[in-house]
């Protein structure tokens, strides 16, 4: 080996830089169930003291947390004053829940991915898989939460209006199929903003329906419902639109989730798919936005596939090209690109 100082140095300083960043994930978990995030925000110049006393926690712990808060930038702290401040846009997207910049969610999902980090070692030996139903409890709540404020902004603003004709539909009334829902954040936003049409989510993790029925419930809405069901055999008569957001490249067989899609839709609807943003080849993926959903598809994404039939792995960043081949497979002649996001990409593919 020839080590060249300056490079190992700089590699040592980028590590430091991701222990702490690391440290800190745990941190914000903290910061958001605690309600800290929350009570800075707006409040101005704070003191550890004042924190504590507004949330109900121990100034000790609460000081510690704020001077690690100010070392990664989170707080700005002013040493005349020893008061520490959450700026306007650190706010944005630590304390407002219905921000589309929200992100405690994301590092939820980081929470269960270490908790999980011995089944998937386990994984790696074995070659199997790691089925969604056997992750951690925060993984459901976490991917909610991550994904919600995204679907909020973008899903009924940008991206059904991009997809022909199927805006003019859901006015008019149509029956929606959501396939892959989750807890269902999805689906209820969509029957809120198209309250002429029916929708029914579909996921096969039974607990993530039950929470999603009950989310509904509270929310009132007497145009959606749920079921237990996978993306091979969800039921119901022919569909105007089929939906699956962020979880095609989840599945073990893409191709016949593609063909059931297929038989469940006329030669007017549209399937829509939702997918992470990635380029085609993998030197194109090397970026920020990539190494997340990198490491996401080996933690998560690779792992539920493995867990299913055939197991095909598409993965997190599988690209357009790869997306493509699975529709087509599964007997549609239409493709294309009709929205994207830095960090979604909405195909529509009609029969």
């Amino acid at each position: 080996m020839q080590i060249n100082q300056e490079r190992l140095d700089q590699f040592m300083g980028q590590v430091v830089g991701e222990l702490g960043a690391a440290m800190n994930a745990a941190l914000v978990l903290v910061g958001e169930k605690l309600g800290l995030y929350k009570a800075m925000a707006g409040a101005g110049p704070i003191s550890p003291g004042d924190l504590a006393r507004r949330t109900g926690t121990d100034e000790r712990y609460v000081r510690e947390w704020l001077a690690a808060q100010a070392a990664g930038g989170y707080v700005s702290y002013d040493a005349a004053s020893k008061t520490f401040t959450l700026p306007d846009e650190q706010a944005y997207a630590l304390a407002f829940e219905d921000s589309p910049a929200y992100l405690p969610g994301a590092f939820e999902i980081l929470s269960a991915v270490i908790k999980d980090e011995p089944k998937v070692l386990e994984a790696f030996r074995t070659g199997e898989g790691v089925g969604w139903d056997e992750r951690d409890t925060a993984l459901f709540e976490g991917t909610e939460r991550f994904f919600r404020p995204n679907y909020a902004a973008n899903l009924c603003r940008s991206w059904i209006p991009a997809l022909d004709g199927v805006e003019e539909k859901l006015n008019r009334g149509a029956r929606v199929a959501d396939v892959g829902c989750g807890h269902g954040a999805s689906t209820i936003l969509m029957a809120k903003a198209y309250p002429k049409s029916e929708f029914v989510g579909f996921d096969y993790h039974g607990p993530s329906v039950g929470n999603a029925r009950r989310t509904a419930a509270r929310s009132g809405l007497s145009n959606v419902s749920f079921s237990v069901a996978t993306a091979k055999d969800f039921h119901g008569s022919t569909y105007d639109l089929v939906t699956f957001f962020d979880c095609l490249h989840d599945m073990g067989d893409p191709v016949g989730a593609a063909r059931h899609v297929r038989e469940k839709i006329n030669g007017d609807s549209i399937w829509m798919i939702v997918e992470p943003f990635a380029h085609d080849r993998l030197e194109e993926n090397l970026n920020p936005v990539g190494r997340v959903f990198y490491a996401a598809s080996t933690m998560i994404c690779t792992p539920a596939s493995r867990a299913q039939e055939v197991g095909l792995c598409l993965g997190a960043q599988a690209g357009e090209a790869k997306i493509a081949e699975v529709v087509r497979a599964g007997g549609f002649s239409r493709f294309r690109r009709a929205a994207e996001t830095p960090f979604n990409i909405v195909y529509e593919a009609r029969p």
